[in-house]
Parts: structure tokens; C-alpha cells; sequence
């Protein structure tokens, strides 16, 4: 074995420990580092600590939370294609580059307007009940 091999076999998810112990390190990761993964994190907590106030059912509780993390996943996954375009762009302005870039934000937003969807249908009518 030479040590190229050696090298990729490093890196390679060796079991499912190290596997689950990337993806955790991605995840923090990005809540560290990312500014809209930690509005996406405290906008989830909201919306869970909404959820038991208004005692959502369990339907609503499975379109709340496929909508937190639906959005989180997004969120995730273009931080990551932005890191991979600098990272292949050198930090060097490119079209190409940008459009990647806009189109990973732009996935992410229409993945939010649906979550923002979501929780009017579910969260307006209980407010209102609440109110009046």
C-alpha cells in the first residue's frame, strides 16, 4: 500500500462512529460559523416552544418539524457549496462562481418562504382563536 492510499483511507468514514462523528462536526460547524444557521437554529426553538404553547397536533408537529429541518439541512448544504467555490475559486471573483453561489441561497430561501408558509397555516388561526 503506498502512501496515497494511506492518505485516502484517513479520511475515509472508517466505521459508523466516525461517520456520525463528521456529520455532528459539520453540524456544529455550521451553527458556529454560519450567522443564518444560528437565526435558522433560534427561529426553530421559537417555533417549537410555539408549538407546545398552542399545542399543535401531531400532523401540524410533523410539517413544523419537516419544515425546521428542511430549512437547517439547506442552510447546511449551501454553506457548504459556497466553502467548496471559494475554496475552487481561490477567493477570485468568477460568474460562474457567483451563480452557484446565488443559486445555493436561492434554494435556501425558497425552502424558508415554504417553512414561513407553514407556520402562518398553522400558527395564524391559533393566534387568532387566542386573541379574540
Amino acid at each position: 500500500m503506498d502512501s496515497q492510499d494511506n492518505n485516502q483511507r484517513k479520511w475515509k468514514n472508517r466505521d459508523l462512529v466516525s461517520s456520525l462523528e463528521f456529520a455532528l462536526t459539520g453540524i456544529f460547524t455550521a451553527i458556529k460559523e454560519e450567522r443564518n444557521m444560528q437565526k435558522h437554529a433560534l427561529s426553530a426553538l421559537l417555533v417549537v416552544i410555539a408549538g407546545f404553547v398552542f399545542q399543535v397536533s401531531a400532523v401540524e408537529w410533523l410539517f413544523l418539524l419537516l419544515s425546521v429541518f428542511l430549512v437547517v439541512s439547506f442552510e447546511i448544504i449551501n454553506s457548504a457549496i459556497e466553502n467548496v467555490v471559494d475554496l475552487a475559486s481561490d477567493y477570485h471573483f468568477s460568474m460562474l462562481a457567483k451563480n452557484a453561489k446565488d443559486m445555493a441561497a436561492g434554494a435556501v430561501l425558497v425552502i424558508s418562504g415554504f417553512a414561513v408558509i407553514t407556520g402562518l397555516i398553522i400558527f395564524v388561526p391559533k393566534i387568532w382563536d387566542w386573541i379574540f
